[in-house]
């Protein structure tokens, strides 16, 4: 790392059975950003943003119910369930729990960013800023792909995914720097050692419930999500890579300006690019990132 990490220190949260892992930066008494990681993530990825703020903030992030250090739902069985209402749920009880009074700041990460961005319509009383870094929702749906989605979610339940499990904490290292070649090895080895445990073998598997490969039965209702961010009062800053790859993905044979006209929704709603990063944004370009979320919400 190019400079000392910022110690954080880790709590614990039981909602609705499931004790969730909380990594929580900085002064208890100092403005806070809560955080939420993305997909097959976990909190300790925000911990380059964190070393990067110039200001004094405390940030509060979960480790999402299924990944990190928090809880599998049904762990004795193997695995879970994962309804993305529930994340919304989590997080309530989080912001009820660290701060039951006022209006927050909320930062998230892909789909993170799609739990902020929903929260701040169900309460939008509740939220002050909203910073979506690369969170863009998912193609609309069409009622007629519902019997290859059901029938896919079924396959899966008789033949559910695993995980692969790595030799060493380098191939863990390795494996993310696969997906991410912008990503400084010196930052893949700290990710590393928060991404994976020992598997009792010699080797290492990823904190991650294999339930979570597990596509759900429902179908995305773009028409849905967008009434639900209509009812945002916040103020919305969107962050997004220069010619992001995961756009492009999610569009598909969508133009681009077509597929991003969703966010008119929004209210009040900016955004900005950064260069020279992909998906990741807060591990390519933690120090642009960190400054945009303290202009935003300061």
């Amino acid at each position: 790392m190019d400079s000392p990490l910022n110690p954080s220190v880790s709590e614990f949260v039981t909602v609705r059975s499931v004790r969730l892992h909380v990594r929580r930066w900085g002064n208890p008494d100092a403005p806070t950003l809560f955080m939420l990681h993305g997909w097959m993530d976990v909190a300790a990825s925000f911990q380059f943003v964190v070393d990067a703020l110039a200001g004094d903030w405390q940030v509060i992030a979960p480790d999402a119910r299924g990944f990190g250090l928090s809880d599998w739902p049904v762990a004795e069985k193997g695995g879970g369930h994962y309804w993305f209402q529930e994340y919304l749920a989590d997080l309530e009880a989080l912001l009820d729990h660290y701060a039951p009074t006022g209006e927050v700041n909320l930062v998230g990460h892909s789909m993170g960013a799609n739990v902020v961005c929903l929260y701040a319509g169900v309460r939008p009383e509740r939220v002050r800023r909203v910073v979506d870094l690369e969170g863009f929702g998912l193609a609309p749906s069409k009622p007629s792909q519902l019997p290859r989605r059901l029938a896919s979610w079924l396959d899966e339940l008789r033949e559910p995914p695993s995980l692969r499990p790595y030799a060493t904490l380098d191939d863990v290292a390795a494996r993310l720097i696969k997906t991410n070649a912008r990503l400084d090895p010196r930052r893949a080895r700290f990710l590393a050692q928060h991404w994976s445990k020992p598997d009792g073998k010699g080797g290492y598997v990823l904190l991650a419930d294999p339930a979570h490969k597990i596509r759900g039965p429902m179908l995305y209702r773009l028409d849905e999500v967008m009434a639900v961010w209509a009812n945002v009062r916040a103020k919305v800053l969107h962050v997004e890579a220069t010619a992001s790859p995961t756009l492009a993905m999610l569009a598909g044979n969508i133009p681009l300006d077509e597929f991003k006209a969703r966010f008119g929704a929004f209210a009040d709603w900016r955004e900005a690019f950064i260069d020279e990063a992909g998906h990741m944004v807060h591990h390519d370009q933690p120090e642009q990132v960190a400054a945009l979320i303290e202009g935003f919400c300061a």
